[in-house]
């Protein structure tokens, strides 16, 4: 009576009489089945075709093997009724719900017209150092001035843009043509703030009449302050929020920084003859009492202390969250 051999890659029948070492060419390894290609882990042969795997023949001979492996055990499919019973067997864990914080709109917010504050203003040894030496400087030049109150022929207006210059009292009654802003130096462009005539040639740039009349200033005592835009930026922590002010020799005594829970006021005053103006409607709420301000010899940072540690979306508030919009003037 013949059996059937259950060897892998046998599959013959064969006479238990007969059976001899050898009678069979088997794998005794397992398939292999990777990256599209089909082999035995006992031999190196592989291919990509499954009927060729299939014929592959056995690398290792030995005896027929009629005993046929056991099945693999199938799960066992359990019922409505057997599912809820395991599934009350189970430990049970309380569930807390974290709710999302509210939206800037919900929070109430303090009212922009509390009364403000001055802020500390901490001044580095740097920025004394860098002030005595210009006050030395500015005494020096009094001191040759007040020697002679007299305009010398020649003297250049100081008003930017205007290229006349003093020829004697009839001088002071010209109209002065010159650029009342800053001039600004953006990606390879020059132009000034006031009238924004951009070009790429300095010389062009230099030449351009300036847009604002008005009287001739020959002294820097006539001058006075000049307000002037200033680079600035901002960052946080999870605590704290920082504006930044790149003003050099920044004067302590005419400079000040306000500020109630939800607003800040910045003037400065900087190298002598230049004011730097800022209100800023914060997006968060601020502890005045823990926030200050420190001048160093090269820039002025606004150290402000949260109200909450919450990360800002960003610096100041929409304006659609701090005024209403404005209706329409065509019904």
């Amino acid at each position: 009576m013949s059996l059937l051999c259950y060897n892998r890659g046998c599959g013959q029948r064969f006479d238990p009489e007969n059976n001899t070492e050898g009678s069979c060419t088997y794998h005794p390894g397992v398939p292999v089945f990777h990256d599209a290609l089909k082999g035995w882990s006992c031999c190196k042969r592989r291919t990509t075709d499954f009927s060729d795997f299939l014929s592959i023949v056995g690398c290792t001979k030995g005896l027929h093997n009629s005993e046929k492996p056991p099945e693999p055990v199938k799960p066992e499919v359990k019922t409505t009724s057997e599912r809820k019973e395991l599934a009350e067997l189970k430990p049970k864990f309380q569930e807390h719900i974290i709710q999302a914080p509210k939206p800037l709109e919900t929070i109430k917010r303090p009212s922009p017209d509390e009364p403000m504050t001055n802020l500390q203003l901490k001044v580095s040894a740097s920025l004394k150092q860098a002030l005595d030496k210009l006050k030395l400087s500015s005494e020096n030049e009094g001191r040759k001035d007040e020697d002679s109150d007299e305009i010398k022929i020649g003297t250049a207006c100081k008003n930017a843009g205007c290229s006349k210059t003093y020829e004697g009292p009839h001088s002071t009654e010209e109209v002065c043509i010159y650029h009342s802003g800053v001039p600004i130096f953006h990606e390879g462009m020059k132009y000034w703030s006031c009238c924004k005539r951009k070009t790429s040639d300095f010389n062009t740039f230099l030449a351009q009449e300036g847009c604002t009349r008005g009287t001739h200033v020959w002294t820097k005592k006539d001058a006075g302050t000049k307000v002037v835009p200033c680079r600035h930026d901002w960052h946080q922590t999870g605590g704290e929020v920082t504006i930044s002010v790149y003003a050099k020799n920044s004067v302590p005594d005419l400079s000040y920084v306000e500020a109630n829970s939800t607003m800040v006021n910045i003037h400065i005053v900087f190298e002598g003859e230049k004011e730097f103006h800022r209100t800023v409607k914060l997006w968060g709420v601020i502890d005045v009492k823990r926030s200050y301000v420190n001048m160093t010899a090269t820039k002025i940072e606004l150290t402000m202390r949260k109200a909450e540690p919450l990360l800002w979306a960003s610096l100041e508030l929409p304006v659609s969250n701090t005024q209403p919009k404005e209706e329409s003037s065509d019904k």
